[in-house]
């Protein structure tokens, strides 16, 4: 349960850093995708696992 919110956040943070036009988040941008594509993938790989284990 601890990892899906986990990944739920980074899924988050990253369309955050995606969407923001605040500069101190700026020099961070560049993570936006990579963030996502971490969040998505273990978001859809924790839920897979935890829906097969019952």
């Amino acid at each position: 349960m601890f990892g899906i919110i986990v990944s739920a956040l980074m899924l988050t943070f990253g369309i955050f850093l995606k969407l923001t036009k605040d500069p101190g988040f700026a020099k961070n941008k560049k993570f936006a995708w990579m963030f996502i594509a971490i969040g998505l993938v273990a978001l859809v790989f924790k839920i897979y696992m935890f829906s097969g284990s019952k």
